[in-house]
């Protein structure tokens, strides 16, 4: 059984990546799976700019691609693994974590933490519903689950794929499967999707699929600033997400770990 763990941390070095990824890569070694961290970016999708809705900050102080779209290079490694975790730079990964790796089988083609099933606060349950009316009302084609939390959604900072979930690219490369037309609306931030990201596309490639999916307890993704800091203390996996929310841009990540247990 070949199980790799694939981040992506491209530009300027933070604190906040650096204290993650380095939990991460030792986790990979403690439970005997293949580490690989992309620190220059290789897809580089490109909004239409004659198109887009996103702001040329988006996009053109990167060289003019997304660099939210460069961990679906992870796409690539389906046929040389059985099991892929693609794991956001910004999700610390406690000692005692078991391993995720156990989480999936063949039954499942994708396994993930649906966020309105975490244990959340309610400004965060207020944020969710209005996000999923936002990026997923217009998607009509797929049944969203619809609750008074929102659409059933994946959190997609951490992703627990089968290599059965390849043969769903159709043979494509990652870069030629963001480019299917169909997700091109996504890509070019039309209308509602003006500030999404990877998120919206993947979750609608897999309802529309119908892939075989698994819903993971929230403790694989516990989202910080959504659950509250002492439910955090259960976490194995947890989610320093967004940097531009957090105090200082997570640059004092070693106080923030404090606050959720991490010594």
């Amino acid at each position: 059984m070949k199980t790799l763990i694939y981040q992506v941390y491209t530009g300027k070095r933070k604190k906040l990546y650096d204290f993650c990824t380095a939990s991460v890569k030792k986790y990979a070694d403690r439970i005997g799976a293949d580490y690989i961290v992309q620190r220059q970016p290789i897809l580089m999708i490109k909004p239409d700019i004659f198109q887009t809705n996103r702001s040329n900050e988006s996009y053109m102080k990167y060289g003019g691609f997304l660099p939210i779209y460069e961990k679906e290079n992870a796409f690539a490694y389906f046929r040389s693994y059985d099991k892929i975790a693609l794991i956001d730079g910004d999700i610390f990964i406690r000692d005692s974590a078991p391993n995720i790796f156990e989480q999936i089988d063949d039954t499942h083609d994708f396994a993930g933490v649906i966020e309105r099933e975490m244990p959340l606060n309610d400004r965060y349950v207020a944020k969710i519903t209005n996000y999923s009316r936002m990026q997923y009302g217009n998607i009509k084609n797929v049944d969203w689950k619809w609750n008074k939390k929102g659409a059933e959604f994946f959190n997609m900072g951490m992703m627990l794929m089968n290599k059965s979930m390849g043969k769903y690219l159709n043979g494509e490369t990652p870069a030629q499967f963001l480019r299917r037309p169909r997700f091109k609306p996504f890509i070019d931030g039309m209308g509602p999707w003006k500030w999404s990201t990877d998120q919206t596309l993947l979750n609608t490639w897999i309802k529309e699929e119908k892939m075989r999916t698994k819903h993971l307890d929230w403790k694989w993704n516990g989202l910080y600033n959504a659950v509250p800091n002492d439910k955090l203390h259960e976490a194995h996996f947890i989610h320093f997400f967004h940097k531009t929310v957090l105090p200082m841009e997570g640059e004092n990540i070693e106080e923030l770990a404090k606050l959720v247990g991490i010594a």
